[in-house]
């Protein structure tokens, strides 16, 4: 049975070039051949290969030289009752997470310095699909890598850490799968943020300082009448509630659970909603 065939474009009556039927098939295009182009785009950039890259060394390399030291020094203090998966936060905080921020700005930024968004929204004029593209591979792919990573150092560190208690399963889970969706949108967001700014440098910078700002700020608020602030900050401070998923907050109030992850998601949403109205009103 002979698979049918899209209809094939005729030129309008009347025209000098009535009668002429082009040889190439009308296609009518849809969000997958969006998501198609932008994961050509992302795996052919030679930022995606080392940003990655140096995002996969930084956090197997010094989770297993935590776990390392840890295993040297078990005799002296063992881990306790404390999440063995724990140990895997070190790498995924601040190197690992600048890694994937700055992926994350570059995906949409970059485009605007080189005026490579022209051909992107001309191939494709739905700006919002154009969004959405690019969200859903750079999502797709900051998971992955961040779930292999960090799966790959929890298991490596139970093996080193002999007097290290068996997590549960529900520490496996939130310790890879769970950091892996936190870290995945927090690229996001730092995506959207790009497509908002539209300079890899500023947007950058803005994100760094959305991780680090908070916490350095509230370690340097001494005044007693200013403890509720301090709290504050120290509760929703992005490392805090990274530390959440490994059952080890640096306070005792505050986000818990899978609470980081939906705070997370509320901001991610609110950029996309921004990022897509700011996209539809500027030029390109």
């Amino acid at each position: 049975m002979s698979t049918p065939q899209p209809p094939m474009p005729q030129a309008a009556a009347g025209s000098p070039y009535a009668g002429y039927t082009s040889p190439i098939p009308v296609v009518r295009t849809h969000l997958g051949h969006a998501i198609a182009s932008e994961w050509t785009k992302i795996k052919s950039i030679r930022s995606t290969m080392w940003t990655l890259g140096v995002f996969v060394l930084l956090v197997v390399g010094i989770g297993l030289l935590t776990g390392g030291v840890v295993a040297a020094n078990s005799d002296e203090a063992g881990l306790g009752d404390e999440n063995p998966l724990g140990l895997g936060f070190f790498g995924l905080l601040l190197l690992g997470t600048m890694c994937v921020i700055t992926l994350g700005v570059l995906t949409t930024a970059s485009e605007y310095g080189t005026g490579m968004i022209r051909t992107t929204m001309t191939a494709c004029p739905s700006r919002g699909r154009v969004l959405a593209a690019k969200s859903i591979v750079f999502f797709t792919l900051a998971f992955v890598v961040t779930l292999i990573s960090s799966g790959l150092v929890a298991v490596a560190q139970i093996g080193m850490v002999s007097d290290a208690r068996e997590p549960t399963g529900a520490e496996w889970f939130k310790g890879t799968v769970g950091v892996s969706l936190y870290l995945a949108l927090l690229g996001l967001l730092s995506l959207l943020i790009g497509s908002v700014i539209r300079h890899s440098a500023g947007a950058i910078t803005i994100m760094i300082g959305a991780v680090l700002a908070p916490l350095v700020i509230a370690l340097f608020m001494f005044s007693s009448s200013l403890e509720d602030l301090r709290q504050a900050l120290f509760e929703y401070s992005i490392p805090n509630q990274l530390s959440v998923f490994y059952s080890n907050s640096l306070t005792e109030t505050g986000p818990s659970g899978w609470d980081p992850l939906w705070i997370m998601l509320v901001a991610v949403a609110a950029a996309f909603g921004g990022a897509y109205a700011l996209l539809q009103k500027r030029d390109v």
